[in-house]
């Protein structure tokens, strides 16, 4: 069997070592260079061209993104973002996943060598979704992206949250989305996102992505959409026209409080090797919600969300995957349409108007 070629581009000698190193380990990994910098890293892969590509973001000479965005307009790559675990470096690390990269694993500024081994596995997966993908998904999803921008205003689950199914808390008209997804999910929110009004329904959302980062995440669809989306906070309430992302590092549930639902963060385990998981919102939601809720499944690695969204879909919700063809990785909603939990399965550019929809109409337990 083929193995996938890789090559690290880091400015840091260690983590080039250490990298390069937890890969090779692999059987199905051969790293074929290292450099300290996308000048070096260009005349180097001139020989042999990578199959994938793991790119730190600040370099001298020529930083990330600007090599991200040559590779992707000259020679479409996959390329893994490892990037340093600081507020400062959270907000480059969004340009680089807008400008195309295929996901990102955070690295923290100390006990990097020690951090790097416990996170192998993350490394080594994402490298071998990575090689499995058409490249050229990632730059027609960043180009619908930035086409969308210019019409913008600007485990289980058991082991976090145990199901009650409560029929009394159906008996509202106030309506929830909730949207799960991971790989390609950055792009894919700011597609959808970007499309809807004002007068749309709250939004739970659950990304995975690292701690640190999901704040500047928010802070970026907020400048683009013009529904108002940040980070949540625990106990706020989820209002129409605002969008709310689970914090990296927490689960986010969703409550209800009289007529209306509010966000609760809460540390807990992973689930499905995840935190936040969405397979622990979809449960919440199926819930305190269930009638009065969209849940959306969307492209990433694994079956996080599968099992949840089928939840939600037996309380009475209704429910969406991602179709394939759309998908950067076509893993989460694959599961769920397996399970049968998708009523619908819809390409990336019908799922805004297909939430529309779904708002315009009656609630079920209206007179």
């Amino acid at each position: 069997m083929k193995k996938v070629s890789v090559f690290v581009v880091d400015d840091s000698a260690v983590v080039r070592q250490v990298l390069a190193e937890l890969l090779q380990r692999d059987p199905e990994i051969d790293v074929i260079g290292v450099a300290a910098d996308p000048v070096y890293a260009a005349a180097k892969m001139q020989n042999r061209w990578p199959d994938v590509i793991v790119l730190d973001v600040e370099m001298p000479r020529m930083d990330g993104i600007t090599y991200l965005r040559k590779i992707m307009a000259e020679r479409p790559t996959p390329v893994v973002i490892c990037s340093t675990l600081t507020v400062e470096g959270a907000a480059t690390t969004m340009d680089a996943l807008a400008a195309g990269a295929f996901t990102v694993v955070a690295k923290p500024t100390i006990g990097l060598k020690q951090f790097l081994h416990d996170s192998a596995h993350e490394l080594i997966a994402a490298v071998k979704s990575a090689a499995s993908i058409d490249a050229r998904k990632l730059r027609s999803v960043q180009k619908a992206a930035d086409s969308s921008r210019a019409v913008a205003k600007r485990s289980t689950a058991n082991a976090a949250l145990k199901f009650a199914d409560s029929h009394s808390m159906s008996e509202t008209t106030e309506r929830i989305v909730a949207i799960g997804t991971s790989t390609g999910g950055t792009h894919a929110l700011e597609t959808v996102l970007t499309s809807l009004p004002l007068d749309c329904p709250g939004i739970a959302i659950v990304q995975h992505m690292p701690e640190k980062f999901t704040a500047a995440f928010a802070e970026r669809l907020d400048k683009l959409c013009k529904l108002t989306v940040r980070e949540a906070s625990n106990g706020e309430r989820l209002l129409p026209g605002h969008a709310l992302i689970a914090p990296g590092g927490k689960h986010l549930l969703l409550k209800r409080s009289g007529a209306y639902y509010h966000a609760e963060v809460v540390d807990g385990p992973h689930v499905n090797r995840h935190k936040p998981s969405v397979d622990v919102l979809f449960r919440s939601v199926a819930s305190c919600a269930g009638r009065n809720a969209l849940g959306i499944i969307m492209t990433g690695m694994g079956d996080d969300g599968a099992r949840g969204l089928k939840e939600v879909r037996d309380a009475g919700g209704d429910t969406v995957a991602q179709d394939e063809a759309s998908c950067v990785v076509f893993g989460m909603p694959k599961e769920a349409i397996r399970l049968g939990a998708a009523a619908q399965v819809l390409s990336l550019p019908e799922l805004a108007r297909a939430i529309l929809n779904w708002s315009a109409r009656p609630p079920r337990n209206a007179a």
